[in-house]
């Protein structure tokens, strides 16, 4: 006769069974979401989730910021595009004085490349530059008359205000270029070389007029530069907008405005609390 036995009940089993699946089940779930790889999933699928929202907005600061990165990204790229035909940056450039009138006036704005681009027949050798004189020959011509319109540093001093101003020739170290040069365009009181402190020339370079000046750039004593060297040369003219650079030189105008005011708001403000704590003392 076999001695008792104790069983468990089909229903008992299952449910031990039940609790122990359920527990592992849960302690699963957790290494699940403690695993790195899952984490990263949970993060990509919120990041992904924030974006459609922010596309998707109607209204607020979602639409704000929306609005802002398309303008950043298509100004980038028409700001590329630019640079990829011009080849300097900045490529555009406001006309601020009447010296190149009537073939550039002033709140024009002038597209410029980069002088080794776009190079016309008669161009000096390493410089991509056609004078006047050799644009004359070859029908080569820039805002209607022959030769580049070239943007240069008076005298390679990049503080100065650049200078827009036509090639008119070429010379060389030593060279006599008010002889070279026409009569028409110099003063009175220069008529030879002896009378001008930046002949003979100092070095290779161009002598540059303003279409709308009497005299070259190069005569004393109120010259705008010596005889420009072609390092000196940030670009050419290529194409001229009219009136377009009103605006930009309206928005600088408004920047300098409001900068000034800024600084004396600044300054007011310090005064006033300097007064205050005197008053305190």
């Amino acid at each position: 006769m076999n001695g008792p036995r104790s069983e468990r009940s089909p229903d008992e089993s299952d449910g031990t069974r039940g609790r122990g699946g359920s527990e592992g089940d849960q302690t699963a779930e957790r290494r699940s979401r403690d695993d790195p790889t899952s984490r990263r999933r949970r993060k990509s699928r919120t990041v992904r989730g924030s974006i459609r929202r922010a596309l998707s907005a109607d209204g607020g600061i979602a639409l704000l910021a929306r609005d802002a990165v398309t303008v950043v990204v298509i100004v980038s790229i028409l700001g590329g595009l630019l640079f990829a035909v011009s080849g300097i940056w900045p490529p555009l450039v406001a006309i601020e004085s009447p010296s190149m009138e009537p073939n550039a006036n002033v709140g024009d704005m002038v597209f410029l490349v980069d002088d080794d681009r776009f190079v016309g027949d008669g161009a000096v050798d390493g410089t991509g530059v056609v004078p006047a004189d050799r644009g004359a020959g070859t029908d080569h011509e820039t805002f209607g008359e022959p030769g580049d319109v070239i943007v240069f540093e008076p005298n390679g001093d990049a503080s100065q205000t650049p200078i827009i101003h036509r090639a008119h020739f070429w010379v060389e170290e030593g060279d006599d270029w008010v002889a070279m040069g026409d009569p028409e365009h110099a003063p009175s009181s220069a008529t030879d070389c002896e009378r001008v402190s930046s002949c003979p020339a100092a070095h290779d370079g161009f002598i540059t007029k303003g279409d709308n000046n009497n005299n070259y750039d190069q005569f004393s004593p109120d010259g705008v530069s010596d005889v420009v060297k072609p390092e000196w040369v940030v670009g050419k003219g290529a194409l001229r907008i009219p009136w377009l650079g009103h605006v930009r030189l309206a928005f600088e105008s408004a920047l300098a405005v409001s900068g000034a005011a800024v600084s004396l708001s600044a300054i007011t403000g310090a005064v006033a609390f300097a007064s205050t704590r005197r008053r305190n003392a």
